[in-house]
């Protein structure tokens, strides 16, 4: 059913902020959400703490003081409506099991829109990430084992496998070859345009949770594992923010936020069956059309074509959904791929890189909390912790080994 969003009725501005009562919901019960319930919820949550920092600089940097005051207001609602997506998260829910979530999001999410997206450099870039942060999962999973007796299978809900991806110790790469090449935004589909910036959401939230979170374990290689892997996290969001056109400006990129923020709740309002979230995806996408038609009339006024910025119909919904065969497909045959500069392939088919030598040689010269943890799992457990649903790892080097 096509759905434009320019059209259709939003809930007035003035009618938008809501009580302490409203704002402070009941969270989920952790141990009957749907996987993918808490999914849409991680990215939501990023997606509105995306769209509140960027909100912050536009204003910074404008001299129009009502559209500071139209960008204040919309903020305001908008910093409720993450309060409340935050805090449909349980207090029961460790903050491992919360980042089990987080990884599930970035495996199952990126793969979605690698296997979607039409620019093939950027589906490369995704594709490139995708295999990094499912090691992640991995990582987490077996601290998960070892320090909570939790079997992460419990939580992903056997949708998302548990298995080795690309080496999280081979993933530190030189700040210069995590930058990639731009998108034009005159020439690029809209919708490639909307999924970068959505995962460019995601993994920024991803990074800020780990930042703020991976000193609250108690044990070493619990907190030496998320400073490692929120590093990496760092060269992620360098990595999709740098696919943005920076040509692109101000009004049209706050155009953007909001049309990306009308897409995904209305696209989780088709997909959600918590019968207490649903209701939170709707009343949003209400605001949310407000959001982007009052900006869209601002915009206008300042000369911009919405038609040449925007589709007038939503795209088709962005689902999450098991990602288990593509990310096989993706493992046998780029687990091996490095970068160098904004290139990404085979090493063999990639510049000499002294640089990366150097940096592995610095970072990791007294071994990774990302080894270290494998180690001790196989120690106490005596096997590495995975959940392989569709057979033997696709690559022989990364098949289990007592």
């Amino acid at each position: 059913m096509s759905f434009n969003p320019f059209k259709e009725r939003g809930i007035p501005a003035e009618k938008q902020l809501r009580n302490w009562q409203e704002l402070n919901v009941k969270p989920y019960d952790k141990n009957e959400a749907h996987p993918y319930t808490k999914a849409r919820i991680i990215l939501m949550n990023g997606v509105e703490v995306e769209g509140a920092i960027f909100s912050h600089q536009f204003a910074r940097n404008l001299n129009d003081p009502e559209l500071k005051k139209q960008l204040a207001l919309t903020r305001r609602v908008e910093q409720q409506q993450q309060k409340v997506i935050n805090w449909l998260s349980p207090g029961d829910e460790s903050p491992l099991e919360t980042t089990i979530g987080y990884e599930q999001v970035a495996v199952d999410l990126t793969a979605f829109l690698a296997a979607n997206v039409t620019d093939q450099y950027v589906k490369q870039v995704f594709d490139f990430g995708l295999l990094e942060d499912f090691d992640h999962l991995y990582r987490y999973a077996n601290l998960l084992e070892m320090t909570q007796g939790v079997k992460a299978e419990k939580l992903v809900g056997k949708l998302t496998e548990i298995t080795p991806g690309r080496p999280t110790i081979k993933e530190h790469r030189h700040p210069f070859d995590d930058v990639r090449k731009p998108m034009n935004r005159m020439a690029s589909d809209p919708l490639t345009k909307l999924y970068v910036l959505t995962l460019l959401a995601g993994e920024q939230q991803t990074m800020n949770f780990y930042m703020n979170i991976g000193n609250t374990l108690q044990d070493q290689v619990g907190r030496g594992l998320y400073q490692e892997i929120g590093m990496i996290e760092e060269q992620h969001v360098t990595q999709y923010e740098s696919l943005l056109d920076p040509q692109t400006p101000w009004i049209e990129n706050a155009l953007l936020h909001e049309y990306n923020e009308c897409w995904l709740y209305w696209s989780f309002l088709q997909e959600e069956t918590d019968r207490n979230v649903k209701p939170i995806w709707e009343l949003h996408l209400g605001m949310e059309l407000t959001h982007l038609q009052n900006l869209g009339k601002v915009a206008e006024k300042m000369g911009v074509d919405l038609d040449q910025v925007l589709p007038q119909t939503l795209p088709a919904p962005l689902q999450f959904k098991s990602q288990v065969n593509y990310v096989r497909e993706i493992l046998a045959t780029q687990v091996e791929f490095n970068a160098f500069e904004t290139e990404i392939g085979p090493l063999d088919q990639l510049p000499e890189n002294p640089r990366y030598q150097q940096l592995q040689d610095t970072l990791n010269v007294k071994g990774a909390p990302s080894e270290e943890v494998i180690r001790m799992n196989q120690k106490k457990s005596g096997h590495d912790y995975r959940l392989e649903m569709a057979g033997q790892h696709p690559v022989k080097e990364l098949r289990q080994k007592k």
